[in-house]
C-alpha cells in the first residue's frame, strides 16, 4: 500500500534536500507536485487542498526558508501533516462496557466483512484473551452464514447457530441472548451487504444497530474501490453514528488514497489495516508508523514488533547455542525461512526498512516472492543426513532433490552455495553479534 504514492513524495522531497537552502518558489515547485501524486493516489480533493494549503503554510515560514536545513524541515512539516490527516495516533477498539460488548461491522458486499470478522474474532480471543461469539446477519447471499462458520471452525471461534427464516434483526436478539446465558465476552455481527448503498441496506443496518446497541461500529471498506471509498464511507457515516474505519486489502492497493482520505471525510479513526485472506493478517492502523512509510522513512517499531510475535524464544536460544559452537546446518537455514515467511516476506519486510523505497526500485527483476518456499521446497527433499551434512549431495542425489522439490539442479546448487556463505558468516557470529541471516544474500536472485 502507498508504495506509488511513496516513490512520488519520496523523489520529491529528495530534491528539496539536496538543495539545501530553498526558496519560496522551491517550495511552491513542489506543494504543486505533491498535489498532483496526492490526487493521482485517490485522494479526496478537499483533503488534498487542505493538506497542500497548511504545508505550504508552514514550509514558507521564514524559520524554513532560512534554515541551513531547510529540505529536512519540509520533510518533517509534510510527515507531522500526513500524521494529523491519518489521525494522530493508534485507536484501539472500545470495550469499556459490560459483557456482551457488541462490535457490529458494516459495508457494502465484497469489502470482506466475513474474513475480517473471523480475523477480529481471532484477534480478540489471542491478545485481549476474550470469548468471542460470531453472528451472520446475511440472510440474502447465498452461504454466507456457512462461510462465517467454516471460518469459526478453522479458528476455533464459536458461531451463532443458523436457524432459517429468522430476520437480521431477531438473529441479533438470539446472538444477545445467547452471549447472555454462555458468557461470552464479545459479540461480532457481520451485516448484510448491498453491490450499493440503498435506502433498504441503511434501514437494515439501522435496526440492526438499534436492536443491538454496540458499543463500536466498524465501516469495512475496500481499499482498492479508491474514491468510491469516500464516497461509501460519507453515506454510512451520515446514517449511523460510525467509531472506526477498517481498510481490507490494502496489500493490493499500491495508491493509498482511500486511508487518507477516511479520517478526514467521517471523523473516525482507522483503526486496522487487513493485509490478505489469512485469520492472523490483521495490522493495527498506526498513523505515525504509516506517515514514515509513506516517505519511505520505514517503519522499524512494526518490524521489531513482527518479529517478537513469530520468533521462538526457545529455538531462539537453541540456534544461539548452536552458533556459539560453530554449527549451523540446513535444518537451521528451514526454519530462519519459515520464520521469515511468516514476517510477511521479501517485500513486506523491504516496506518497513528505512531507504528501501529506491533500492527496490534500482533492483533490475524486483523482489521475488517465490525464493523462500522454493528454497525451503529443496530443503524438504532432502534425507535428514543430507540435511546435517550438504556435503553428501553428488551430482545423482542433487537430481534426485530438484525432481523432489520441483526445481532445477542449478536451483539446487544456488541454494548450497548461499547456505556456504550464511554458514561462514554465521561462524562470525559469536565474534562480531548476531546480525541475522538477511544479509548474507540469501533471498536474491
Amino acid at each position: 500500500m502507498f508504495e506509488g504514492l511513496s516513490n512520488k513524495l519520496s523523489s520529491i522531497i529528495d530534491r528539496l534536500v539536496g538543495k539545501g537552502a530553498l526558496t519560496e518558489n522551491d517550495v511552491n515547485m513542489a506543494m504543486r507536485e505533491i498535489r498532483i501524486a496526492l490526487l493521482e493516489a485517490d485522494v479526496a480533493l478537499p483533503v488534498v487542498k487542505e493538506f497542500i494549503e497548511t504545508v505550504k503554510a508552514k514550509a514558507i515560514g521564514q524559520d524554513v526558508v532560512k534554515s541551513i536545513s531547510a529540505g529536512q524541515m519540509v520533510v518533517k512539516i509534510v510527515h507531522d501533516h500526513l500524521v494529523e490527516v491519518l489521525g494522530q495516533k493508534n485507536s484501539e477498539l472500545n470495550l469499556n462496557a459490560a459483557p456482551p460488548q457488541v462490535i457490529m461491522l458494516v459495508g457494502l458486499q465484497g469489502a470482506g466483512k466475513t474474513t475480517l470478522t473471523a480475523k477480529l474474532a481471532l484477534r480478540l480471543k489471542n491478545k485481549r484473551h476474550k470469548k468471542v461469539l460470531m453472528a451472520s446477519l446475511d440472510v440474502k447471499r447465498p452461504a454466507a452464514q456457512l462461510q462465517l462458520a467454516t471460518l469459526g471452525e478453522q479458528a476455533n471461534i464459536a458461531t451463532l447457530p443458523i436457524v432459517q427464516g429468522q430476520n437480521p434483526v431477531e438473529i441479533t436478539k438470539r446472538a444477545l441472548q445467547t452471549a447472555r446465558l454462555e458468557g461470552f465476552d464479545v459479540i461480532l455481527l457481520d451485516t448484510a451487504g448491498r453491490l450499493h448503498i440503498d435506502d433498504e441496506l441503511m434501514d437494515e443496518v439501522k435496526d440492526v444497530h438499534h436492536a443491538g446497541t454496540p458499543i463500536e461500529t466498524l465501516l469495512v471498506v475496500d481499499a482498492l474501490t479508491g474514491q468510491d471509498a469516500v464516497n461509501v464511507a460519507k453515506a454510512f457515516n451520515e446514517k449511523l453514528p460510525l467509531t472506526g474505519v477498517v481498510l481490507t486489502r490494502v496489500d493490493g492497493d499500491a495508491r493509498g488514497g482511500a486511508a487518507l482520505s477516511m479520517r478526514s471525510i467521517t471523523g473516525c479513526p482507522i483503526k486496522f489495516l487487513s493485509t490478505g485472506e489469512k485469520l492472523d493478517q490483521l495490522d493495527d492502523f498506526h498513523p505515525e508508523r504509516v506517515a514514515s512509510r509513506i516517505l519511505d522513512m520505514g517503519d522499524v517499531v512494526s518490524l521489531v514488533e513482527k518479529a517478537s510475535e513469530i520468533i521462538d524464544q526457545e529455538e531462539a536460544e537453541k540456534m544461539a547455542k548452536k552458533l556459539e559452537k560453530g554449527k549451523f546446518d540446513l535444518d537451521d537455514l528451514a526454519n530462519q525461512l519459515k520464520q521469515f515467511s511468516k514476517m510477511g516476506g521479501i517485500q513486506n519486510l523491504l516496506n518497513l526498512l528505512p531507504g528501501m523505497g529506491q533500492l527496490k526500485k534500482d533492483m533490475p527483476k524486483g523482489v521475488d516472492e517465490k525464493v523462500v518456499p522454493r528454497q525451503l521446497a529443496i530443503i524438504s527433499s532432502m534425507t535428514l543426513k543430507e540435511r546435517k551434512d550438504y556435503k553428501v549431495l553428488n551430482a545423482s542425489r542433487k537430481k534426485r532433490i530438484a525432481a523432489g522439490s520441483g526445481t532445477t539442479v542449478q536451483d539446487v546448487n544456488k541454494l548450497l552455495k548461499r547456505f556456504e556463505e550464511a554458514s561462514k558468516m554465521m561462524k562470525h557470529l559469536s565474534k562480531v553479534g548476531k546480525r541475522g541471516l538477511f544479509s548474507g544474500g540469501l533471498f536474491s536472485k
